[in-house]
This record gives C-alpha cells, sequence and structure tokens, in this order.
C-alpha cells in the first residue's frame, strides 16, 4: 500500500527555491535542504529527484509564480507605459515575500556557463519577457502612446537588460527613491 506524503509539495519545493535563491546551487548541500524544507532526505529524492533536479523543479517554480505575478500587473488594464512600469516596480516591490533579487539572474550568472539544460531554461525564462515587452510595445505604438521611432524588438531587447540590471541592483540598493529614478530613466525611452 502507498504511503501519502506527509507534506505539501509545493509549499516544500517553494522553500527548495528561497534556499536555492539565496546560497545559489554550489553553496546549498543536500543536509541543508532537509533541514530547511523539513521533511527526510528520502523523500526529497522520491518526490523531486537529486540535487539538480530538485533545482529545476524550483526554477520553474520560480518561473510560474513571476510569471502569474507579472500577469496579474500587467493584465489589470493599465496603460502600456504603467504596465511596463509595473513589471519594473515588481523588482522593486515584489509583494511575494521572496528574497532580494531574482532567482533566474542568480541562476544564470551561477550556472549557465556550466549547464547546457539550465542555461537553455533561463534563456526561455528571459525570452519570455522580452516577447512579453515585445507585444506590450507594439499595442503601444498600435494605439499611439509609444513613440515608433524604435523597432519594438530591439526596444524589448533593451527594457528586458534594463529589467535584469534592476534584479542584480536590488540585491545592495536599499533605496527604493533611487531604483525609482532608473526605472523613470529607463522608460524615458519610450517617450
Amino acid at each position: 500500500m502507498a504511503r501519502n506524503k506527509e507534506f505539501d509539495e509545493k509549499q516544500a519545493l517553494r522553500k527548495a527555491m528561497e534556499l536555492f535563491w539565496q546560497q545559489g546551487y554550489e553553496k546549498t548541500s543536500m543536509q541543508e535542504l532537509v533541514d530547511y524544507m523539513g521533511i527526510h532526505r528520502r523523500s526529497i529524492y522520491d518526490t523531486f529527484g537529486d540535487k539538480r533536479t530538485l533545482f529545476l523543479s524550483a526554477l520553474s517554480h520560480y518561473e510560474e509564480l513571476i510569471t502569474t505575478e507579472m500577469k496579474k500587473r500587467v493584465d489589470s488594464n493599465l496603460l502600456v507605459k504603467q504596465a511596463i512600469r509595473e513589471v519594473f516596480k515588481m523588482v522593486i516591490y515584489p509583494g511575494l515575500n521572496l528574497p532580494k533579487g531574482c532567482f533566474s539572474v542568480n541562476a544564470a550568472v551561477e550556472l549557465s556557463l556550466l549547464d547546457e539544460e539550465i542555461a537553455t531554461k533561463i534563456a526561455v525564462m528571459f525570452t519570455k519577457t522580452e516577447s512579453l515587452f515585445n507585444e506590450l510595445l507594439k499595442h503601444g505604438q498600435k494605439n499611439g502612446e509609444i513613440s515608433r521611432r524604435h523597432d519594438p524588438e530591439v526596444l524589448s531587447l533593451f527594457l528586458h537588460n534594463s529589467l535584469v540590471g534592476l534584479r542584480v541592483l536590488v540585491k545592495t540598493e536599499d533605496d527604493n527613491k533611487k531604483l525609482e529614478s532608473i526605472v523613470d530613466m529607463t522608460l524615458s525611452v519610450l517617450e
């Protein structure tokens, strides 16, 4: 007879994500995962696989959380410029009770040159954000809210690059007014 799991998988995965986010992949041991997740080592292996597989699952969980939050902010019938601003504000004011910065950016910096599968997963995640910006920009250009002087595809790359930079900066900068002024300057290109 199969045993019922004595833990919530989503909650355990979120804990793993938080620990990997705070410490990185290499600095996180299986014992630290056991302690932080509050479940037995065997349960981790049985449910999530080895450390690398757990990391990939945590990265997917992060993507799901961020995508849901981003869509909530963008789909709230805002003007295009305000919707783009909301994506940037999400970095300054994450609101999901998560560590500072960005798990995918951390993973990209730490592992992209070492693990092709992780590099590909992160590239896909980044491309989704660029595509979101591209769609918003095209809509904004069509309705006259965004200047047509820039190619929306190139501008979406610029905005994503700025967003990634902001995700790094929030780890060391506590002055939200300063961070907001950076967002203001970045978004001034939309004028």
